[in-house]
């Protein structure tokens, strides 16, 4: 059975990071204080980081990027600097992969994840 795991811790200078690499300087990524103002708990991870960390979690357990055909996700819940992110994938049939990620208090952050390879 094909299976792959990864635990990430994310922090304000992986946040950052990816603003830069990807262009995207939504302030509810980069200013705590903008980020409350708008009912969330303070800067949140980009959810588009997390999906990138899962979908090369699903590339290892399915024997390389060039193998994976489409992934898919649903954004389920927020992840802040410190949480402590476990991001799985496995074997659910022939070329088809499940797909969890899941923080330090058991709740799921991406849902209805799963990924296709050949």
């Amino acid at each position: 059975m094909k299976r792959a795991q990864r635990e990430v811790t994310f922090s304000i200078a992986q946040i950052d990071a990816y603003a830069e690499a990807s262009g995207d300087h939504n302030p509810i990524h980069r200013d705590g204080d903008f980020a409350r103002s708008v009912g969330l708990p303070g800067v949140i991870a980009h959810g588009l980081l997390q999906m990138g960390i899962l979908a090369s979690v699903a590339s290892e357990a399915a024997g390389g990027a060039g193998r994976l055909r489409r992934i898919y996700c649903r954004f389920a819940g927020m992840v802040e600097p410190g949480d402590t992110v476990t991001f799985a994938a496995e074997e659910a049939g022939p070329g088809k992969l499940t797909l969890t990620a899941v923080n330090q208090r058991g709740d799921a952050v991406l849902t209805k994840a799963s990924a296709e390879y050949l």
